[in-house]
């Protein structure tokens, strides 16, 4: 087992085309081949050329005759082909990076392009663990956009262009229909479709999914069966969970990899330090959610025990605050669940400038959230949950926002779930006393 050379996984068929060409002979070149996106070389740099360039220029009003060069393109990051495939994930994962990088060879000429498609093809599916699952690490990626069937097709490429969104999935009740990817966008434009019509006479259909209980590497061998860039993933009703992509599967399975391959010390001499560098990268991105910041249950439960054998070498307070978003469901019905993820994000940002420095504060759920705070007791925390409350009534959305909280006092010689659930016993009690408060442990009776 070895980490392969750019060179072992690259590939070699290139759509490429002259930057004096028109825009019209990139788009056929592009639609004529399985690529999404077209090379461009000038001035000896590597520019991609693609949906997304169309649609920034307004496609409904699009002059295919213009040269390409009259556009301003996306530079594109090169890479030689003798480097290591660890080099290039720094790359990936940059959000700003398009897809691709360009290959070059020792004397600089183009070798090739390297694609996520190509790194999540040549992960050894046997590094891969049975047991983690799509529904474990559905909201560590970037949500989507959810529209509906009736959703004109030019305000669609308008919101795709200015939020950069590579796929829209539609949903009827729910449950997905149908999707619009930036290939989609290409073909569109190619046949000079009418786009004031609405998007269900262009979407995709029917689309293919993958239940959340799937493991990662039925989520790979699906993408790779299927040559997708992302699994559409739903729940045991059919019902849309989520979109994972294929540089999503690349981050979850790298740390798996890079522990495995720590046991083949001949070639881990050559690459440890670059390895090592990745091993803390990855793990520390693992620690986290994604679209708040904050710790996930995992690291959670490992700094609950760093903090109790604290409390018990210090003889000092450690207490709880569970809070939970009121009537959130209404908020994402209402509101969709764009603006849903804003309330989770706003909030999180509360619980960070409101609570210490030494504080610990975790994603739970969807929209529940935990802070554990050492040397505070019961009542110096029931103060603390309160400025919290306070702050989150005044988040500035056109909608009232609230959250009910639930605060225990950790106890010598229990475990992280029984403080838990005596404060989810007074967050229960505070949603059904009437929401928007804060209950102590000890402030009612079970």
């Amino acid at each position: 087992m070895r980490f392969p050379t750019i060179a072992d996984i690259a590939t070699k068929e290139v759509v490429t085309v002259g930057v004096d060409e028109s825009i019209s002979v990139a788009v056929e070149s592009i639609y004529a081949s399985e690529h999404r996106t077209a090379l461009v070389l000038h001035d000896g740099k590597y520019f991609a050329f693609g949906a997304s360039d169309l649609l920034k220029m307004g496609a409904d009003g699009l002059d295919t005759s213009l040269p390409l060069h009259s556009l301003k393109l996306r530079r594109v990051p090169t890479v030689h082909k003798n480097k290591n495939v660890l080099d290039v994930l720094d790359i990936v994962d940059r959000p700003s990076e398009c897809e691709q990088m360009a290959v070059v060879d020792e004397h600089n000429e183009l070798y090739g392009i390297i694609t996520h498609t190509d790194i999540t093809n040549n992960i050894d599916p046997e590094t891969l663990m049975e047991n983690y699952r799509l529904k474990d690490f559905l909201k560590l990626g970037k949500r989507m956009k959810w529209i509906e069937k009736q959703m004109p097709t030019a305000t669609l490429f308008k919101e795709i262009a200015l939020h950069s969104f590579d796929n829209a999935i539609v949903v009827e009740d729910g449950i997905p229909i149908g999707i619009v990817t930036t290939k989609d966008v290409m073909r569109l434009v190619k046949e000079k479709v009418d786009l004031k019509l609405s998007i269900e006479h262009y979407m995709s259909k029917p689309i293919d999914t993958i239940r959340k209980d799937s493991s990662i590497k039925e989520a790979l061998d699906f993408m790779r069966t299927k040559k997708y860039k992302r699994a559409v993933v739903v729940g045991d009703n059919g019902k849309l969970e989520g979109v994972i992509t294929q540089k999503e599967l690349i981050s979850l399975t790298y740390s798996r990899w890079a522990r495995l391959i720590k046991e083949y010390h001949e070639e881990l001499n050559s690459i440890n330090t670059t390895l090592e560098d990745k091993a803390q990268e990855y793990e520390k991105k693992a620690a986290v959610d994604s679209l708040t910041g904050l710790y996930n249950r995992s690291k959670f439960s490992e700094l609950f025990n760093l903090a109790y054998k604290n409390m018990i070498s210090r003889q000092s307070p450690l207490s709880l605050i569970m809070l939970d978003i009121d009537h959130f469901k209404k908020i994402n019905d209402t509101y969709g669940h764009n603006k849903g993820d804003e309330v989770i994000v706003a909030i999180a940002k509360r619980l960070t400038t409101t609570l210490r420095n030494i504080d610990i504060v975790c994603r739970w759920g969807g929209e529940e959230f935990i802070a554990l705070l050492p040397t505070a007791n019961l009542e110096q925390t029931e103060l603390i949950a309160q400025k919290i409350r306070e702050s989150i009534e005044a988040l500035g959305f056109s909608f009232f926002v609230s959250a009910s909280f639930g605060v225990s006092e950790v106890r010598r010689g229990e475990g992280m779930l029984e403080a838990i659930e005596r404060a989810d016993k007074a967050l229960y009690y505070a949603k059904e006393s009437g929401r928007n408060r804060v209950v102590r442990e000890d402030n009612f009776s079970v």
